[in-house]
């Protein structure tokens, strides 16, 4: 029997996400061999776990649509998008695991207003990390020490010694960095996050310890645009934001971040018993993205269908889906825009 929802309307059923990979130069093994991404890379820096961006989409791994590109899934099924529906299947946000096996580099993205105009009219790029590992002197760039001008800032580059104005930032585990557009910044080696970011791959360099690539050639910069777009203020009040658990039976939740572009919470879900589930009520009228950044556990609705998840994995929870149930010992990110 099909299942419907109150409209009348097929109610679509979540599914798994197979990640596009990056061998960015920066980039190590643990995306491998910790979150089992079975990606023939090496490096393997980045997986983009929820992606539309032609750059690299991601691919549907589980359900009648297995095997298939995700924007091709969601041009054939508008209403997956709920609100976001568009004929090229783009979702707003961009998904990804990072592994910083060595520093980023120093970089800066622009506004949606500056990319309109100068960059073919891509979106901007405002994102946020949250730290899923950090080794104990890990750091991440955040602006500068004090307030820069812009000969300043390309005198310093031009002589190798920029790094003595950036203000960097001792990271940990469960640390959230919220990044607008403007915003000078790089991730420092020995960091694993979790990224959520607008649809965009749009970065400029301002800085790269002049490393070559494969090819023994020095990775181009961008340096005038990166000075347009930066600000070049002092960022030392930065904080952590104030976050609250919720506490409820079986879980607790906290909102790790909200903006115009996506709104980010953490569950954190214990289980224990038989029958003993978390329900979760689709958004309205938009999709949700769960990633499992700690555990495992059992995704369930409708007459017994069900998913098994893993540290590492990302579902994507239709606009039209029936709620959802979750039952396991399992910290999940969930998104909606």
């Amino acid at each position: 029997m099909t299942n419907r929802n109150l409209n009348g309307n097929k109610e679509a059923a979540p599914f798994l996400l197979k990640p596009v990979g990056k061998d960015y130069l920066w980039g190590g093994s643990r995306l491998n061999l910790e979150l089992c991404k079975d990606l023939a890379m090496q490096p393997l820096a980045e997986t983009w776990e929820c992606s539309t961006h032609p750059d690299g989409i991601s691919m549907v791994a589980s359900g009648e649509y297995a095997g298939q590109n995700l924007a091709q899934v969601l041009i054939e099924h508008p209403e997956y998008m709920g609100k976001y529906a568009n004929p090229r299947g783009e979702l707003p946000c961009l998904i990804k695991f990072i592994d910083a096996r060595q520093d980023l580099s120093v970089q800066v993205h622009p506004s949606d207003d500056y990319a309109r105009v100068h960059e073919n009219g891509s979106l901007g790029k405002t994102e946020m990390w949250y730290v899923l590992d950090a080794a104990k002197d890990a750091k991440l760039v955040y602006g500068f020490c004090h307030d820069m001008e812009k000969e300043q800032v390309r005198n310093s580059i031009m002589a190798g010694d920029i790094e003595k104005y950036l203000q960097k930032v001792r990271i940990q585990k469960d640390d959230v960095f919220f990044i607008p557009p403007g915003q000078v910044h790089s991730l420092g080696a020995g960091s694993l996050v979790a990224e959520i970011q607008e649809n965009s791959n749009i970065t400029y360099r301002l800085y790269d310890y002049g490393r070559t690539d494969k090819m023994g050639k020095q990775r181009e910069l961008h340096i005038e645009k990166a000075l347009e777009v930066a600000c070049l203020k002092s960022s030392r009040d930065l904080r952590q934001p104030m976050r609250v658990l919720k506490f409820k039976r079986g879980y607790a939740t906290e909102f790790l971040c909200r903006c115009r572009y996506f709104q980010v919470e953490r569950m954190m879900i214990s289980t224990r018993h038989r029958g003993e589930v978390v329900e979760i009520s689709q958004a309205e009228n938009s999709f949700q993205i769960l990633l499992c950044v700690e555990g495992c556990g059992v995704l369930n609705w409708n007459r017994g269908e069900m998913i098994n998840f893993f540290h590492g994995d990302c579902v994507f929870v239709p606009a039209n889906s029936a709620d959802i149930r979750i039952h396991g010992q399992t910290t999940l990110l969930k998104i909606s825009c």
